[in-house]
């Protein structure tokens, strides 16, 4: 932390991870998704013993595979990144992020690769019910995979189940149970997988209505939408559900993020006040330009009642200025400690050990970027600049978040309205609809991609939150490194996802094919082989 900060180099650490993670994450809600959707149609082949079924699982098997072999390769670099170019962060949180990850890769990911193979493999080797508890524990492991990371996130966003160590100046993990039980990660899991389990659905509907519209395979996709119409039904009321608990918990845990979320620059002082349908938050000047909203419903969407005010971002920096103050005196004292280890100065620094993450948020408006040398005269100018510093960029998350709820309810009106048409029987005539969800594909990933950019941009300014600001937790490269690996990414990324929808496409436009004597395809195999 004595390294001076080139704000150059942590932008480009940040929009490095970003692109790695939103690449990343165009692969994992399709894997979530079809996982559990495949396990529901060979539930319905081994209960029925109907053949179509069956066909249906090595169908939408194959994209699966397709899908999780690519998914594989664009996950792997990203934990080495944390390494790169996030070694203060790693040396921060390491204890706290990397347990969970290393049970990830022990327990989720080597049980989901092993029985990923058994499920493509095993269909002529093993029962109908050994075959299907397969498919379950694929399923089971790739949402564990995503519990465990979600873990170790949940922990950035509310830190529990550790404690900070002035002597290695470190959080050290010493609580298992609050990890895991950490209530940002658990709803965060739930909305996540579920809305994985939306992406399956609508890539499974959206493809069928595709053969539908082609009068191609109708048998088969009108029994395969019919499926994944009632499955997004549940998913989405799932999601939306979990989105509200994941509201709540941003309210009482991170009032940054919530009031950034709903453009909320004053503290509301009635019941009336509204929920933004559309806004310009002016982050320079800590205004909404413009405001379209809906009176009287946004307590009881947010606080969960009609009397409780929501406090304002003004309020929230006016209500950090002393923690700020504390946060100095506890770098200082931590500063001292560090040299001459007397117990006075340990005592100081416990005395202001909470507010220690405000403290390092000033280290940019510090003389020579040392919070040690700020004089008594120029604190209050310190702590001033300081403030607005507390929060996100308010029209990314704001906008972030409203993509992805509008998204969320066009979801819901079009698994609702293709389950009641498809249990009537009336796909063919309803080719507004088939259309409307043939185009509505890509749609699940970009609102996965924006809630992704929810959480995470809301966070800032912070990597853990109150503990550690993004900018101290880069690691001292230069910028020609940095701008060297961006573009070695963005390029060996592209070609994954150009890989992607080359055999998306190519597979998904052929359709359901005969299988060879194990009932699998080749692209099936290749692609098993690839993620090995």
């Amino acid at each position: 932390m004595e390294q001076l900060i080139n704000s150059t180099v942590v932008d480009l650490s940040r929009f490095q991870f970003a692109l790695t993670a939103l690449y990343h994450f165009m692969f994992v809600p399709l894997t979530l998704g079809l996982t559990f959707f495949l396990a529901a149609v060979e539930t319905a082949y081994v209960v029925t013993g109907k053949q179509i079924y069956k066909e249906m699982t090595l169908f939408w098997g194959k994209l699966f595979g397709i899908n999780f072999a690519i998914g594989v390769a664009t996950g792997l670099t990203m934990e080495f990144e944390f390494g790169t170019n996030w070694s203060m962060y790693s040396h921060f949180f390491g204890d706290m992020f990397g347990t969970p990850l290393a049970i990830e890769g022990l327990m989720a990911f080597f049980m989901e690769s092993t029985f990923v193979g058994i499920m493509f493999f095993g269909w002529d080797r093993l029962s109908k019910h050994a075959h299907l508890a397969v498919t379950y524990l694929v399923a089971l492991g790739s949402n564990l995979s995503a519990l465990w990371i979600l873990v170790a996130n949940g922990a950035m966003n509310v830190p529990e189940g550790g404690h900070f160590d002035p002597v290695t100046v470190r959080l050290v993990f010493d609580d298992i149970v609050a990890l895991i039980f950490n209530p940002d990660a658990q709803a965060k899991f739930v909305h996540t997988t579920t809305a994985g389990f939306v992406t399956g659905a609508m890539f499974v509907m959206g493809i069928s209505a595709f053969y539908l519209l082609r009068r191609e395979h109708r048998h088969f996709a009108a029994c395969s939408f019919r499926m994944a119409a009632v499955f997004g039904i549940c998913s989405v009321l799932a999601v939306i559900t979990l989105g509200d608990v994941l509201g709540r918990l941003d309210y009482e845990k991170q009032p940054t993020k919530l009031a950034a979320m709903e453009g909320i620059w004053h503290t509301t002082n009635s019941a009336s006040a509204p929920w933004l349908i559309a806004a310009l938050p002016n982050d320079a000047t800590q205004e909404n330009s413009f405001e379209i909203g809906i009176p009287y419903i946004l307590d009881p969407i947010v606080a969960h009642s009609f009397t409780t005010p929501i406090i304002g971002m003004h309020e929230l920096e006016t209500a950090a200025g002393p923690r700020i103050e504390s946060g100095i005196a506890a770098v200082t004292a931590l500063r001292h400690y560090e040299q001459t280890h007397q117990q006075a100065d340990l005592d100081q620094f416990k005395a202001h050990e909470k507010d220690l993450g405000y403290g390092f948020l000033a280290i940019p408006h510090a003389p020579n970027q040392d919070v040690t040398a700020i004089a008594p005269d120029q604190m209050a100018n310190v702590v001033q600049q300081t403030e607005p510093d507390i929060l996100p960029n308010v029209f990314v998350t704001f906008w972030a978040f409203r993509i992805m709820v509008f998204l969320g309810l066009w979801f819901f009106f079009l698994f609702a309205i293709g389950a009641y048409v498809a249990l009537k029987n009336k796909l063919d005539q309803n080719k507004w609809l088939l259309t409307l969800t043939m185009w509505s594909i890509p749609l699940p990933f970009v609102a996965a991609e924006f809630g992704w950019i929810t959480a995470e941009a809301g966070r800032q300014p912070w990597t853990v939150f109150g503990y550690l600001p993004t900018f101290i937790s880069s690691s001292t490269h230069t910028v020609g490194y940095m701008v060297f690996s961006l573009i070695g990414f963005a390029l060996l990324y592209t070609t994954f996802i150009a890989a992607e929808l080359y055999l998306m496409f190519k597979f998904a436009r052929l359709g359901p094919q005969p299988h060879d004597h194990n009932g699998t395809t080749d692209a099936a195999h290749a692609s098993v082989a690839a993620a090995h």
